[in-house]
């Protein structure tokens, strides 16, 4: 991606989320400048990857297969000193766009519509091979429990969530002639290192062409703290 497009995109999700209703916290606010003289107070910002995280999941066409993440809160699997045992993410997905067909090993997570279009996730469980199998899915959707065919696309209207259990092939897309979504998630600890399975081989993190100066840092670019 163009660091143009990321900081447009990082623009216009600020824009989507204050006019949602719903405020950042303040290090989300910070410019690189004010990121290199942060000392190391702010290693869990650093260490545990929260900030801004816009992706296109190393396919470069971030209007068809891509997505804008805010990670606002999250533990460390490996890193004792972090104890919190959950997290927490704004995500904006537009009409078009596609967050791909994935399941974690290890993270149980709530994907809740905060507001904006409808939301759309194709469910599928996982055989043993890492593929998609052709089994009902259990669904656990706002307090009611039930089983649907594999494929079955869940809708999500403003309000309404659905949890997803660990080894839950799902795919995110939005419904179209409604506009932007405003995502919610609410799990256990996030790790993109080691918890993402792709049914179709991805990356995670966009390869950046500097075109511009960053308007934020994202989340794997955080400077390290100053020397004291």
């Amino acid at each position: 991606m163009k660091r143009s497009q990321i900081n447009a995109v990082i623009r216009e999700t600020l824009d989507f989320a204050q006019r949602s209703g719903f405020r950042l916290p303040p290090f989300t606010a910070w410019s690189p400048e004010v990121w290199a003289d942060k000392g190391h107070e702010y290693d869990e910002i650093r260490d545990n990857r929260l900030g801004w995280d816009i992706t296109d999941y190393g396919l470069g066409d971030f209007d068809k297969v891509g997505m804008a993440l805010v990670t606002i809160r999250n533990g460390n699997q490996r890193d004792p000193r972090y104890d919190k045992p959950y997290a927490e993410k704004l995500l904006v997905l537009k009409e078009g766009q596609l967050s791909p067909m994935h399941f974690h090993w290890y993270k149980m997570e709530d994907i809740i519509n905060r507001g904006g279009g409808n939301l759309l996730l194709d469910l599928y469980n996982a055989t043993e091979e890492g593929l998609l199998a052709d089994t009902e899915v259990a669904v656990s959707q706002d307090g009611r429990n039930y089983q649907v065919p594999a494929g079955t696309t869940i809708r999500l209207v403003p309000g309404e969530s659905i949890t997803l259990r660990k080894g839950t092939y799902h795919n995110i897309h939005v419904e179209d002639g409604l506009g932007p979504v405003l995502i919610g998630e609410v799990s256990l600890c996030n790790d993109d290192e080691t918890d993402n399975r792709f049914l179709e081989p991805v990356g995670r993190f966009p390869a950046i062409e500097e075109d511009e100066p960053p308007f934020r840092l994202l989340c794997t670019e955080y400077p390290p703290a100053p020397l004291d």
